[in-house]
């Protein structure tokens, strides 16, 4: 009780009917609930999507504010706190078909050509890590107690932002266009951790706050959180698999590159601009001037530092320095 004061002041708690108004779109007038809900879906699709293609931050977090997928994902939370049925999970899931085959008609717009992780919206969305499920059941519990206070609407645009719900999707369409299935699966576990997220914080804090109208134990409810749970546990082992690898190709590419550059030292002028990974493949962006040592020495001194039978390339820049003189002199 104390806890559920402090959280919500009695003066500004939302009752259960206005919560279902907001969370259940069967509720009231359903044909103009659903029409606001398929045309916002489909218009921040096609600004995500957008966005995505054109690698714009500023249109993909318009995409975010009015994307209206969070809706019922917390009716979904809503419905386990009552126990009973409100068909958000299919909203969910019809949601989800349609943002994604819109990313997929975005997909032809690619060429085949194109460097997929060369977008910033695409990369930052398909390797996903522990910190992306903190941040998002952060957002879930600020966006839960929100909506349960009449004083904190203000808040629910930036856990919109936070959430980033309708791009990972778009990103899971022009990925699977594009043949990247590895990269279509990164990104869908960046949404489902989202979900999960997004629905175990709503449970939790509608839970608080006593909107649980029959105290009996259900089978049902009990079953259903059971499975979210379930699924928060794969997606935070995978996460956490998924952290790992980044760390430890981090300290690779770190390994290489400074090994390369002690190779460099033999090359008056040449530099090691950068080191990527692409696939098993490490690639070495070098400048030099002129002649480069050895590559057998570069092979001796990478011996332990990448994994076994990983290929490593090297690109030149070739340049010579010119001294253009003062100017006007």
């Amino acid at each position: 009780m104390v806890l559920r004061k402090r959280l919500i002041p009695v003066a500004q708690r939302r009752t259960m009917e206005e919560l279902t108004t907001d969370l259940d779109l069967r509720a009231g007038d359903r044909p103009s609930a659903y029409s606001a809900f398929w045309t916002m879906l489909v218009l921040s699709s096609v600004i995500a999507a957008a966005g995505v293609v054109s690698d714009s931050t500023a249109t993909v977090i318009g995409a975010m504010v009015i994307a209206p997928l969070s809706t019922p994902i917390m009716g979904l939370a809503l419905g386990l706190v009552k126990r009973s049925g409100n068909g958000a999970g299919w909203f969910v899931l019809g949601g989800v078909c349609v943002v994604v085959t819109v990313g997929l008609l975005t997909s032809l717009a690619v060429p085949d050509s194109y460097d997929l992780l060369s977008n910033g919206q695409i990369s930052g969305r398909t390797s996903p890590g522990l910190a992306d499920l903190f941040a998002a059941m952060a957002a879930g519990l600020a966006g839960a107690i929100a909506l349960a206070r009449r004083d904190m609407a203000a808040v629910l645009p930036g856990v919109a932002i936070a959430l980033s719900l309708v791009p990972p999707l778009v990103v899971v369409g022009v990925c699977l266009g594009d043949g990247a299935f590895v990269l279509a699966l990164g990104a869908l576990v960046l949404f489902l951790s989202n979900l999960v997220s997004l629905v175990f914080a709503g449970t939790f804090v509608f839970t608080v706050l006593g909107y649980t109208e029959r105290p009996v134990a259900d089978r049902a409810r009990t079953r259903s959180i059971a499975a979210f749970g379930g699924l928060g546990v794969l997606l935070a082992v995978v996460l956490a698999l998924s952290t790992a690898l980044h760390y430890r190709v981090a300290s690779w590419k770190d390994q290489v590159g400074r090994r390369a550059a002690e190779w460099l030292t033999a090359a008056p002028g040449a530099t090691v601009i950068g080191v990527r990974l692409e696939s098993t493949t490490f690639w070495i962006d070098v400048r030099a001037p002129g002649d480069l040592p050895p590559v057998a020495d570069l092979r001796a001194r990478l011996r332990g530092a990448v994994p076994d039978g990983f290929p490593v390339v090297v690109e030149v820049t070739r340049g010579r320095r010119i001294d253009v003189g003062r100017v006007g002199s």
